[in-house]
């Protein structure tokens, strides 16, 4: 029975999506002035200036019937993830004074260890509460029964949640993620994640018969997720979102991709996201009346910029049209200059910085001419980068000690093209392979190898098949192949060959590909046949990417391996 009584009014500032941005990015919009377009850059977010932010809008409401939540995914995507993994992320997120956060995917691309590690060090309610730890084995840092981890309750088919005691009122807070969690990212095997919308449905039903009506999902399920949750789940006040990079709100006029109002609506639940890279940030007042019903709902996402706009030389530019652009970007609605703050500001420098910039300034190649990626190999060919990663998880594993004969990389792995000039250490971990994925081998049949190579294209071209996006294309070392989009299902990959040899349909050939690959993740399903679970190393993308151009320099200066559709 609802024992609440009283309306309650509060405000919210949320984030998702930071990715280990704790620096500003450097930001360029689009911009009209008279009639002429300009392309100015500005310093955009960063922690440092969310947090000086979030304290503007704390002292400007009182700060009893304040809270700060972010929608998952903190890990991967800059260099302070590739250095220090969630060392970093736990203390700058701390120093945010988060009141809770949400499972990100990429928070479990390397498994559960790094989640264990990281809640063993955050100071803040981390909630997952579809996923469901019950069955966990012994491990050295185990989540089931760690005091700040809301997790899926099997007993009773519903989320843990976090109370909220406001002006006497109680709120309830639960967090859900992905439920195709294994599909897109490494949980392990023994923790697995249940249906989201049951498992709201069950959890609101819950939480209202322990007396609480007003209720706030922190949501990693994405902006459309989110938007059919609320159509099909009653009891929910406001959704804060993550995983999609949804940036709510108009800033058309900034030359920024934008997506509905603020805070839609969808019938009583109100719907936020706020973009991603910590450039941005959302924040509203709502109230929720005696049944815990929006009844007012008010807010904004907000560009964090710096006081200074930086524009390229030109000489039309006049100091005129400076202050006029000037005037334009910092006078937007949704655009706030702030300072960054002096305690956040002091961590980066004094602790993480000084590796960050190292590696920034550390050359390891240079490239005459630009190197070019894409996915899906087109009339000018394939990926001239791909098939040079996956030599250097051959390389790698080699060095190791163990002695693959194959090696097979997804193109999603691989982020971006390569300009030519100095290649630095940043560049690789930073940019061209961000994801701090783990490199491993195993032993397969050679039955099963074509199998691999068909499945994964079908999923990239959607041939026969609902595929996941063309990131699952397969780039090989030591691997040819021919591939006939036409042949029946299960006979497109003929010709195959293994270090130049026919392949041998009976032998047990050993291979290389990524900790991702190897859970036969987007089309890779029958690298499942492989034998046992094959050996994970600690060595990532990068690093293996890194070791083979100190090595051999060489090599992708003469990368143009492809294979044609």
């Amino acid at each position: 029975m609802i024992k609440t009584t009283t309306p309650l009014k509060l405000t919210i500032a949320h984030i998702n999506d930071t990715h280990s941005y704790f620096e500003p990015t450097s930001l360029q919009l689009k911009v009209q002035v008279a009639n002429h377009e300009f392309h100015p850059f500005v310093s955009a977010g960063g922690f440092a200036r969310i947090k000086t932010r979030v304290e503007q809008i704390k002292a400007a409401h009182n700060s009893d019937d304040f809270l700060f939540l972010h929608a998952g995914d903190c890990f991967q995507g800059t260099l302070y993830f590739s250095l220090f993994k969630g060392e970093a992320n736990a203390e700058l997120l701390n120093a945010l004074e988060l009141d809770a956060m949400a499972l990100g995917n990429h928070e479990l691309d390397m498994g559960n260890d790094p989640v264990g590690q990281f809640v063993r060090s955050i100071q803040f309610p981390f909630l997952a509460g579809n996923w469901n730890l019950s069955q966990e084995g012994s491990k050295a840092f185990s989540l089931k029964g760690q005091p700040n981890v809301y997790d899926y309750q099997p007993a009773t088919k519903t989320a843990k949640w976090v109370e909220k005691t406001i002006k006497g009122d109680k709120l309830a807070i639960f967090g859900l993620s992905i439920d195709k969690m294994a599909d897109i990212a490494n949980p392990d095997s023994d923790t697995v994640f249940e249906n989201a919308i049951l498992t709201a449905k069950n959890t609101i039903q819950a939480i209202h018969d322990s007396g609480i009506n007003k209720i706030i999902l922190l949501s990693h399920l994405g902006y459309d997720a989110d938007l059919d949750l609320a159509s099909k789940v009653d009891g929910l006040g406001l959704i804060i979102g993550g995983h999609s990079h949804v940036l709510q709100g108009d800033f058309s006029c900034l030359g920024l991709v934008s997506k509905d109002p603020y805070g839609v609506k969808v019938g009583n639940t109100h719907v936020v996201q706020a973009g991603h890279h910590s450039m941005t940030m959302g924040h509203c007042e709502i109230e929720f009346d005696t049944n815990g019903v929006v009844t007012q709902f008010s807010g904004k996402n907000e560009l964090l910029v710096g006081r200074r706009i930086f524009m390229d030389v030109d000489n039309a530019l006049t100091d005129d049209d400076y202050d006029a652009v000037k005037a334009t970007v910092q006078g937007h609605s949704n655009v706030v200059q702030c300072r960054k703050d002096e305690r956040i500001k002091a961590i980066l420098r004094d602790k993480y910085q000084p590796r960050v910039r190292a590696l920034q300034q550390s050359t390891i190649a240079s490239l005459r001419r630009p190197l070019r990626h894409v996915r899906l190999p087109d009339t000018q060919g394939g990926s001239q980068i791909a098939p040079s990663v996956a030599e250097s998880f051959h390389y790698a594993m080699s060095q190791l000690g163990h002695t693959p004969e194959f090696a097979i990389h997804n193109a999603g792995g691989v982020r971006n093209s390569l300009n030519a000039g100095d290649i630095s250490v940043a560049d690789i971990a930073g940019k061209l392979l961000p994801f701090a994925v783990p490199i491993g081998v195993y032993g397969i049949q050679g039955c099963y190898i074509p199998l691999i190579i068909e499945g994964a294209i079908n999923n990239a071209t959607d041939n026969g098949v609902v595929g996941t996006g063309s990131g699952s294309y397969p780039y090989t070392y030591q691997l040819e192949f021919h591939y006939d989009k036409d042949a029946p299902m299960g006979e497109r990959v003929s010709d195959v060959f293994i270090a130049g040899r026919p392949l041998d349909a009976t032998r047990l050939y050993t291979g290389t590909s990524s900790a991702y690959t190897m859970k036969g993740k987007e089309g890779y399903d029958a690298i499942l046949n492989m034998q046992g679970e094959g050996i994970v190393t600690n060595w990532s993308m990068s690093d293996c990417f890194i070791k083979l151009l100190k090595d051999k320099p060489e090599r992708l200066i003469s990368a143009c391996q492809y294979q044609k559709l």
